[in-house]
């Protein structure tokens, strides 16, 4: 019998050992240091709002996610159709997002000469194997398409700076149709015409949750792990002796023949300082800026605009104090009650850290001011929860590609220590689900028992 023990209770952790519980000849365990499990995925109600503290969905076009929602016997809930428009918040106004290449080229989101660069496109030259996210857009679709369309989509995933992050590392898929096709109009257009399943340059897919919020998959999960999983268990250190792992935790040694980091890379780090310092270098290093989550609960008739859609991001350019705005009501049903509204803001992030640092009362004061005149506030909130991430979304900046591959060249000296979680290969919900399933596939394999 072979002890499996998985340092983490978030998404990856749950769903690692959720696809090794049942095999024969190996014991799981999972160890969490907090006093639930869930990880950043966590949403609580109040007063009949429900608040996400973390990530309010996945979008539907991934399998695994769905598989493992159906092996959960839990029911997802796809985000209302209304909720495809999107805004962008420029000069004080809010500008829908063009939905279709024919929406984009009448709409005043960019200005003529900004839709006539996106025209050059495919005349643009390739790149090189890596280059920033800023670097790679200005070169294939202008300035203006990065500064007013690009820039706050980047703010929306990552919290980061676009001419910081990595191309080939956060969007993989685009700077792979430009290698493939030499430009990615004529991608779109070749792929259309193939008709092969709607794989786009732009994420198509539902956003996904479930009624009671996104905490019910990590819920689900550790209530079908619940002998395998212990909570308030904290990892301190590890040693490798006799071919076994010895972790040192908060409750006393624990042995294991197979170790999985399933923690953000910081806490990863700091478990493995001692044991392989190179690594744990390697680790620490990966940014992890503060982000603050701002859940507004408002009477219906307190906001004029109308909150027909998603929400709203915001160009760095326009020197606001927030990332953007979700309109979390209009998005699912079910998140506020009747005759109320739920909004909720995000502060902080890699270009302004400061925001997410400020105490409780600067940020609410900050966070409404900004959104009152946009969308016509009157009176005070009835409800309002602030959720503080000191270290929240991951940055795959220049250089994570080679950061991968010596971390890579590091676990080959330890068999057996495997490492999944948002840092490295995806951030999404679904990115961490297939990465945590993959990872129980080479443990399978590793032992024999696939």
């Amino acid at each position: 019998m072979k002890r499996v023990v998985v340092v983490g209770g978030g998404i990856s952790g749950l769903t690692v050992a959720h696809a090794l519980m049942n095999k024969p000849a190996l014991e799981v365990m999972v160890l969490e240091a907090d006093s639930r499990p869930g990880g950043k995925i966590w949403s609580e109600r109040v007063n009949g709002f429900l608040c996400e503290k973390g990530p309010n969905g996945f979008l539907d076009n991934r399998p695994k996610t769905l598989e493992l929602c159906s092996k959960l016997k839990i029911e997802p809930l796809r985000a209302n159709e209304r909720a495809k428009k999107r805004y962008i918040l420029t000069n004080g106004t809010l500008k829908p997002i063009p939905e279709s290449p024919p929406a984009f080229f009448r709409s005043n989101v960019l200005s003529i000469a900004g839709r006539l660069r996106v025209l050059y496109e495919p005349f643009a030259p390739k790149g090189p194997e890596d280059e920033t996210v800023a670097e790679f857009i200005k070169r294939r679709l202008g300035k203006e398409a990065l500064e007013m369309l690009i820039d706050p989509m980047v703010s929306g995933i990552f919290a980061g700076d676009p001419y910081r992050l990595s191309i080939k590392s956060c969007f993989p898929r685009i700077k792979a149709l430009e290698h493939e096709y030499g430009s990615l109009i004529r991608a779109l257009i070749k792929i259309r015409r193939q008709r092969t399943g709607g794989v786009s340059v732009a994420p198509k897919g539902t956003l996904t949750s479930f009624p009671a919020g996104i905490q019910t998959i990590t819920d689900a999960l550790a209530h079908v792990l619940r002998d395998h999983l212990r909570t308030g268990i904290r990892v301190d250190g590890v040693e490798r002796l006799n071919r076994r792992y010895h972790l040192h935790t908060s409750t006393g040694p624990i042995e294991a023949d197979i170790v999985v980091l399933a923690c953000p890379a910081h806490e990863s780090a700091r478990i493995l300082t001692g044991f392989d310092d190179p690594l744990s270098k390697e680790l620490s290093a990966i940014p992890y800026p503060p982000i603050v989550v701002v859940c507004f609960g408002l009477r219906r008739e307190m906001v004029e605009h109308s909150l027909d859609g998603f929400g709203f991001l915001i160009p760095h350019k326009d020197k606001r104090r927030i990332l953007g705005t979700l309109w979390d009501s209009s998005i699912f049903p079910g998140r506020a009650p009747e005759g109320y509204v739920l909004l909720r803001t995000m502060a902080g992030g890699s270009r302004l850290p400061e925001i997410a640092m400020l105490d409780d009362e600067g940020i609410v004061k900050t966070v409404f001011d900004e959104i009152r005149q946009v969308l016509g506030l009157r009176g005070e909130p009835e409800m309002i929860r602030l959720y503080r991430w000191e270290k929240a979304i991951p940055q795959y900046e220049m250089g994570h590609q080679e950061r991968l591959r010596r971390i890579e060249e590091r676990l080959r000296a330890h068999p057996g220590l495997y490492l999944t979680g948002n840092a490295y290969r995806g951030i999404g919900m679904n990115d961490c689900i297939e990465n945590g399933i993959g990872v129980a596939g080479e443990i399978l394999d590793e032992t024999g028992h696939h």
